[in-house]
């Protein structure tokens, strides 16, 4: 039977293509909001024996959250034989460690609600820290999409003579992963510190890369400080102009603007979260992973 695809989500570029790649149907919701600001939601597609996805990206989840969940509950009420959660962008991973006393861990008491309500969990590089997979906190099966590939072959197609940068050692990883699959040369930028506030960068070989456009990529930009600090000295290093690069481009506060007037050619990201600067499509790859749950059941 035919898939069927609810969107509570604003990322239309990844509705389009999943329900196209699918070949699903689209769900008809009926959502709106009492005076007092609580939730109305009426589903109208059928649903009785049919894997239903539920596409919704997590980022500022809180006001997505109630109207999520509702959502699956009703599903399953209405017989759905599959509830999916294809979330591209995962919130609520960034609290994986109590710090303070009394501090409550988002990510595990999170994690337990989506997976209640759930069958299966689909995303796109979520933020892993402490956790070595997304198997510690969620009882339900998840699957990983990987933006790597993605991301190579953007800059294999649109970026001459790419050097890719990584802000700092904890990034070589990520950058080395994305370097080798776009076939480029990668450079690490190196801090040495000389005393608690004076600390010196440097990139190495840089006399070798004068000709090659710097192309910085990191999972999640949220306020481009560290990005925008990087920027500045490939400038001073005499770099070309920076390709900038995210997975999830979140853009807290005036963080895209800052970032388009520092030393930057073009600023792209991923639509996992939608915004202007999305030029990555992660519809296939997120298509091919709901796609094997189809084949799991």
């Amino acid at each position: 039977m035919t898939p069927i695809l609810f969107d509570l989500n604003d990322a239309s570029s990844l509705k389009k293509g999943l329900i196209q790649q699918l070949d699903a149907e689209e769900g008809q919701l009926n959502q709106r909001r009492f005076p007092d600001g609580e939730s109305y939601l009426q589903v109208i597609s059928p649903v009785k024996d049919r894997v239903t996805l539920i596409l919704c990206t997590l980022y500022q989840p809180d006001e997505k959250f109630l109207p999520l969940i509702y959502l699956a509950e009703t599903l399953k009420e209405m017989g759905a034989r599959q509830v999916v959660l294809i979330a591209p962008y995962l919130a609520y991973m960034r609290q994986d460690k109590r710090f303070h006393e009394g501090e409550c861990i988002t990510s595990i008491y999170f994690a337990r609600l989506i997976s209640q309500s759930f069958d299966h969990l689909i995303t796109v590089d979520p933020h892993l820290h402490r956790y070595h997979s997304l198997d510690e906190i969620y009882t339900i099966p998840s699957q990983v999409v990987a933006s790597a590939k993605s991301v190579a072959q953007w800059i294999s197609q649109e970026v001459k003579r790419p050097l890719l940068i990584g802000p700092d050692s904890e990034s070589e990883q990520w950058v080395a992963e994305v370097a080798q699959l776009a076939d480029a040369p990668f450079e690490v930028l190196l801090k040495e510190r000389h005393g608690d506030r004076d600390v010196s960068v440097s990139l190495p070989h840089v006399e070798r890369y004068q000709q090659h456009t710097p192309v910085l990529v990191d999972d999640i930009i949220s306020s481009g400080h560290t990005m925008i600090e990087t920027i500045k000295h490939l400038q001073t290093a005499g770099m070309q102009k920076a390709v900038c690069i995210g997975t999830h481009g979140l853009f807290a506060d005036q963080a895209y603007q800052q970032i388009q007037k520092a030393h930057v050619e073009k600023v792209v990201t991923c639509n996992t979260v939608c915004h202007i600067s999305n030029g990555i499509d992660m519809a296939p790859d997120l298509a091919r992973a709901a796609q094997n749950t189809f084949t799991e059941n």
